[in-house]
């Protein structure tokens, strides 16, 4: 047992608070940091949700690709989160000596000096831009697709960490999109500050950007810092200060804050010496959250998208990843991230949208009640189909592919569809599409030298689907296992809270030593079926030539229909993005 683990079993009570920001809810977690009992659990639902259809205060109606958030959820789910697991355990309160946050990245929100959040301020309220922009904002595309040209054009070499292509979904194709769209909006924004780093300014007072997020979003490195004005002056004269609105200090995973603002510390009941850790990517996070320890283990997190973990003792250059970073998931390794944008998205798009109405879930032909509730039936029922057995295949691009083509503007395609096609055929192709797409993550890391043994699952959809628990085993090949934790990415931030309060208050001195220490058990694992991964190996093989076709040989095909799609109604405020496209 570790010094600092030692320490933690002499105290007699410590606790720390994990809160996980994800897309559409928050969970927060009280974690025993003793015995790595998780206490209590709250997940809160945004009131606003994903804004992606129309402005709140205006009711004005928003481009194609937009998605953002209202920063007053943050405030609310964080509070209301940390009250609720308070109250559930009384006593636990005043032994709390650490809290930990993570978000989705990269979310950002222009903010004045004092960090209030500029929408908030009554003159920018109307402005669209004026809001946090949700990850999965893909309207900068055309940024993106500017940055990458010139970057290869210039032969940068710092692309080389991000498998060779800028994502819409980072920090400076938003920003830039700013820049271009509403200079007032860029110009009356002090800073321009990821949710994660931003929900810590509120709790502890202090402006202290994470190293993790700036490294993976913002194209930073500890090395070389971010890209220089020639690069960004290349693509967009005059964007000569990239780092007006980033700034230059960067904080490393583990390290405190400060100690909680006393008013908030008060208002929720807490003692003023809680540290507040530096913020966190949320699919990062899992890593010493599910227990995993090393190169060699494969990490999903399977909630709205996928992200794909892996860790290696060197750097190694490979294309189709969105990013590598020395210390960027745990301290002394090379951390390497990959993914897929829609998941849990696309399937609740399909149980909303298309599988029919009705009250008592869906029937043969996928006829159901509404929204989420049809989730449950569908499962059961596609759970009952053969693997090949829907004659179906489908490309699961509903929010672009993230890995391995980093290609925001492709969409969803369904292949093999007949008369005789039902909702749930292509419901269990959807979810082939997901197990697949995953393969093909799998596959680029091995190609690129990497020995992956072992996949760890976690996440909402990984508790709640296990019929896509067994596909990634079969198609994979490799035995997936899902830590028996309610929620692995806030345990994992509780964690982080651990090691910012340090050895002497019963937390840790290191995140190596609290993951090891406080290791979640396996709740279940899903080994692969023999005869399920000969069958889907045949069907992976038309799944590829149909993903390269459509994705590398002729991706305009798709392209080209979103471009028509945005010359034939165009959004407010959409005329920069269809002159880029036409």
């Amino acid at each position: 047992m570790f010094e600092s683990a030692n320490i933690s079993q002499m105290t007699s009570q410590a606790y720390a608070i994990g809160v996980d920001f994800g897309t559409a809810s928050a969970r927060t977690l009280l974690l025993d940091l003793r015995s790595g009992e998780e206490l209590a659990l709250c997940e809160l639902a945004y009131p606003h949700g994903v804004i992606d259809d129309m402005l709140p205060e205006t009711g004005e109606r928003l481009p194609l690709d937009w998605a953002l958030h209202d920063p007053d959820d943050y405030r609310y789910v964080l509070e209301a989160g940390i009250q609720a697991v308070l109250s559930e355990q009384p006593g636990t309160a005043s032994h709390v000596v650490g809290i930990g946050l993570d978000a989705t990245s990269c979310t950002v929100l222009p903010v004045t000096a004092d960090g209030t959040p500029l929408c908030e301020v009554p003159v920018w309220r109307r402005r669209p831009h004026a809001w946090p922009k949700l990850w999965k904002h893909h309207a900068a595309q055309y940024v993106a697709n500017r940055l990458n040209e010139v970057a290869a054009e210039r032969r940068e070499t710092f692309m080389a960490r991000y498998g060779g292509r800028i994502s819409s979904e980072w920090y400076f194709p938003k920003l830039i999109e700013i820049w271009l769209e509403d200079r007032a909006v860029y110009d009356a924004s002090a800073a321009f500050i990821e949710v994660t780093d931003w929900v810590v300014w509120y709790l502890s007072g202090r402006e202290r950007r994470s190293a993790c997020p700036a490294a993976y979003k913002a194209l930073w490195s500890e090395a070389d810092g971010i890209p220089g004005a020639g690069f960004f002056e290349a693509a967009y004269p005059g964007f000569s200060e990239p780092a007006a609105k980033l700034g230059t200090d960067f904080f490393p995973l583990g390290t405190s804050a400060g100690p909680i603002r006393p008013e908030l510390a008060s208002k929720l009941g807490l003692p003023g010496t809680v540290a507040v850790a530096v913020g966190n990517v949320d699919s990062f996070v899992s890593f010493p959250g599910a227990g995993a320890e090393g190169a060699g283990t494969y990490v999903m997190v399977v909630g709205t998208s996928i992200c794909d973990l892996v860790v290696h003792r060197r750097e190694i250059t490979l294309a189709g990843i969105t990013g590598v970073a020395k210390d960027g998931i745990v301290p002394g390794l090379y951390g390497y991230e990959a993914g897929q944008p829609a998941v849990g998205d696309m399937l609740g798009w399909f149980a909303g949208v298309l599988s029919g109405p009705g009250d008592n879930g869906p029937d043969a032909n996928g006829a159901g009640s509404s929204g989420a509730d049809r989730l449950p039936a569908l499962e059961l029922a596609a759970a009952a189909l053969a693997p090949a057995q829907t004659g179906l295949l489908a490309l699961d691009w509903w929010n672009g592919n993230r890995s391995v083509l980093a290609d925001a503007d492709l969409s969803g395609v369904v292949a093999g569809l007949t008369l005789s096609t039902t909702a749930v055929d292509i419901y269990r192709a959807l979810l082939e599409s997901i197990a697949f797409g995953n393969k093909a993550v799998l596959d680029n890391f091995r190609s690129g030298g990497f020995e992956l043994n072992e996949v760890v699952a976690c996440g909402g959809i990984a508790e709640k689907s296990p019929l896509l628990m067994q596909m990634l085993a079969d198609v994979s090949g490799l035995t997936v296992k899902v830590p028996a934790s309610s929620q692995v990415p806030a345990r994992g931030s509780a964690l982080f809270g651990a090691v910012a309060a340090g050895p002497g208050t019963g937390g840790f001195g290191s995140i190596e030593e609290a993951a090891n220490a406080l290791r979640p058990p396996t709740g279940s694992a899903f080994t692969p079926d023999p005869q399920a991964t000969a069958t889907y190996d045949l069907v992976y093989r038309i799944w590829k030539d149909l993903h390269d076709t459509l994705g590398r040989a002729y991706p305009d095909w798709l392209h080209g229909l979103k471009r028509l799609k945005l010359l034939a109604a165009p959004g407010p405020g959409q005329a920069a993005t269809t002159k880029e496209v036409i």
